[in-house]
C-alpha cells in the first residue's frame, strides 16, 4: 500500500510529466518541415508547376511563414519570394488527404497534384488513389478542416 504522501507525490509527477508532454506537443507548425527549419523537405514548390517534383539547392533558399525554402534555380527562388502565396502547397506541404481527414501527415515530396492552379501534396502514391476517388470532395473536407488540424 502507498503511502498518502507518497502518493500525492506520484500524483503531482504524473501532472508535471503530463503537462510537460503536452506543452511540447502542442500546435504543429503551419509549414510541414519534419520539426526541423526546411519546408517540405528541400523540394522547390515553383518547380511543381512545371510538372516536375525538384529538390531545392542549398544556395537558392528563402525564408517564408517560419520555414526555410529551397530551390532549383535563383529564378524559382525570386518568384517564390514575390509572391509564395501563389507557389506554397495547400494546408502547409501536410498531407492533404490526411488533412481532408482531420489530421496532419507528413508527405513523399514526389507525390503530388495541382488542382486548379495550387499544390497539394500527398502522402505516398497508395494513399493519392484514395484522393483520386473524390478530389473536389477531398479538397472540401481539407479546407473545412484547415488550420484546426494543427492542434490536434
Amino acid at each position: 500500500m502507498i503511502q498518502p504522501s507518497l502518493r500525492r507525490l506520484v500524483v503531482w509527477a504524473c501532472v508535471a510529466a503530463s503537462s510537460t508532454l503536452i506543452a511540447a506537443t502542442g500546435p504543429k507548425s503551419p509549414v510541414n518541415t519534419g520539426g526541423g527549419e526546411l519546408a517540405i523537405k528541400g523540394y522547390d514548390v515553383v518547380a511543381y508547376t512545371s510538372g516536375v517534383a525538384a529538390p531545392g539547392k542549398a544556395q537558392f533558399t528563402h525564408r517564408w511563414n517560419g520555414a526555410v525554402w529551397q530551390f532549383a534555380t535563383a529564378r524559382n527562388r525570386d518568384r517564390f519570394a514575390k509572391t509564395p502565396e501563389k507557389y506554397a502547397p495547400q494546408f502547409g506541404g501536410y498531407c492533404a488527404w490526411a488533412v481532408s481527414r482531420g489530421y496532419t501527415a507528413d508527405v513523399d515530396p514526389e507525390v503530388f497534384q495541382i488542382v486548379d492552379g495550387k499544390l497539394y501534396l500527398i502522402y505516398s502514391k497508395s494513399v493519392e488513389l484514395r484522393w483520386d476517388q473524390d478530389v473536389a470532395g477531398n479538397i472540401a473536407k481539407a479546407q473545412a478542416n484547415w488550420p484546426a488540424v494543427l492542434n490536434k
